[in-house]
């Protein structure tokens, strides 16, 4: 009978500390599925940041005396990407 007490002790606290693990490993699945949402916001940012000073050295390059061949590569570049934007769409 005591051995009987005493499985079910145990079997009870098995239990619990299931219950509490559950509990847990739910709590973890939303602080991950919250930090995935947060990554794909930073990268969206990130991108967009990236975009906005590829276009901010352009313009700086533009106007800059010293960088007149560099502003003359990335216009090349530009060019270069619409005439093959061009070249697909005609296809």
């Amino acid at each position: 009978m005591k051995a009987l007490s005493e499985l079910s002790r145990n079997l009870h606290t098995l239990l619990e500390r299931y219950q509490a693990l559950q509990q847990e490993n739910a709590a973890l699945k939303e602080d991950i599925e919250r930090q995935r949402q947060e990554l794909i916001r930073t990268h969206g940012e990130l991108l967009e940041l990236q975009q906005k000073n590829r276009r901010l050295a352009t313009a700086n390059a533009m106007t800059s005396a010293e960088n007149a061949e560099e502003a003359t590569k990335r216009i090349n570049a530009l060019i270069a990407q619409v005439d093959r934007a061009i070249a697909v769409l005609k296809k």
